[in-house]
């Protein structure tokens, strides 16, 4: 049987193979490294994240079992040690339920389809949320993980992760509409 180079990578390091080790960082520290800076927006405790996060996936390997591409296994560490991280600096989240508003009002109305930005200009844009906003933000949009998944990893309620990308998404058209 013929395995696909990233689990022939993953098995040398279960053999304790340098090699091995050395070709799954070099293949996926970059991505971790910007999933982990999307997260915090600090470049110095995503670097250290980064690192814990590899260093627990090699300790860790023999847990391991190809359920999924050791990528998404590895993006999985990467999220919940930077959110551990973001925990510590007591990020203020906000629950819709606690906060008595029932619905939201629509008091400007904004086109999406008229805001057609560079990318640059976007991701220049989410790094300026504060933290609790940028990080549902980018587990929804960037990551791909819904409302239920995100409050899971957070330990929130789902109402919370809801109010947090709404809020977050209008702060962040707010942003480019002013062209911060």
């Amino acid at each position: 049987m013929v395995l696909p180079h990233q689990d022939e990578w993953v098995e040398r390091c279960k053999r304790g193979e340098a090699s091995g080790y050395r070709e799954l960082y070099q293949r996926y520290a970059r991505a971790m490294f910007n999933t982990c800076l999307r997260i915090l927006n600090n470049v110095t405790e995503a670097e250290d994240v980064l690192q814990e996060s590899f260093t627990e996936a090699f300790k860790s390997l023999h847990l391991f079992e190809y359920r999924t591409s050791f990528g998404g296994w590895l993006k999985q560490i990467c999220i919940n040690r930077s959110i551990n991280q973001l925990k510590k600096r007591k990020v203020n989240w906000v629950d819709i339920e606690a906060t008595g508003v029932t619905e939201w009002e629509d008091e400007t109305v904004v086109d999406e389809n008229e805001i057609r930005m560079q990318v640059e200009t976007i991701k220049k844009a989410i790094m300026t949320l504060p933290d609790g906003y940028r990080t549902v933000l980018t587990l929804y949009l960037l990551e791909g993980y819904d409302h239920e998944e995100i409050a899971e990893i957070l330990q929130v309620a789902t109402s919370t992760t809801r109010t947090q990308y709404i809020r977050a998404k209008q702060k962040l058209l707010q942003l480019l509409k002013e062209g911060v």
